[in-house]
């Protein structure tokens, strides 16, 4: 069956001169030109330019739209249950006691990689106690699951969806400190 995408994934960012990134479909097709100046040309006549760094980071954000937008087969919304709601459709379940051993790890990780989680307040009891947590973005709750080794929520039951295999990963922790919501009060 033919895509009727118009920019086929994957995009790729290339460096096509000094001052100049561009972002390309899986046909060549240019998609987006991030326009740079190095150092070398650091005082320019009229607007200013991103820097080189800054331009290839906005161009590997641009790259990764499709894989972010891309509806992963098996990881539904839940539909239904006591707290679901349509603005929020994705709900990962975490076994409180990990939980409490993870926290630092969990909250770190999620500011690094700008996860967010949100707290729904609900508790499943099913062999033993799960704390709900709801995502606007399916790659947001996709990644949370995978990372955590959470349980994907189908109404009110879990559900056990295989996980993708170009899965993108998530930044490591290097050096982080560690944080206690206790310190906070």
């Amino acid at each position: 069956m033919e895509s009727s995408r118009r920019f086929k994934p994957p995009w790729t960012l290339i460096r096509d001169n000094s001052e100049c990134y561009v972002v390309r479909d899986a046909n060549g097709v240019t998609v987006a030109w991030l326009f740079c100046g190095d150092d070398s040309q650091r005082y320019s006549v009229g607007a200013s330019k991103l820097t080189s760094e800054e331009a290839r980071r906005i161009g590997k954000a641009i790259a990764r739209i499709p894989e972010f937008m891309m509806q992963r087969q098996g990881f539904y919304p839940r539909g239904s249950g006591p707290r679901w709601r349509p603005d929020q459709p994705y709900h990962v379940a975490l076994e409180d006691i990990y939980i409490r051993a993870h926290w630092d790890e969990i909250y770190t990780l999620c500011k690094v990689n700008s996860l967010p989680f949100n707290s729904t307040g609900e508790t499943i009891h099913n062999d033993g106690v799960w704390r709900v947590y709801e995502f606007t973005w399916q790659m947001d709750a996709i990644l949370f699951w995978d990372r955590f080794k959470g349980r994907w929520l189908r109404g009110t039951e879990f559900h056990y969806p295989e996980r993708p295999s170009d899965l993108p990963s998530l930044k490591p922790l290097e050096n982080w400190p560690k944080f206690n919501p206790r310190d906070t009060r």
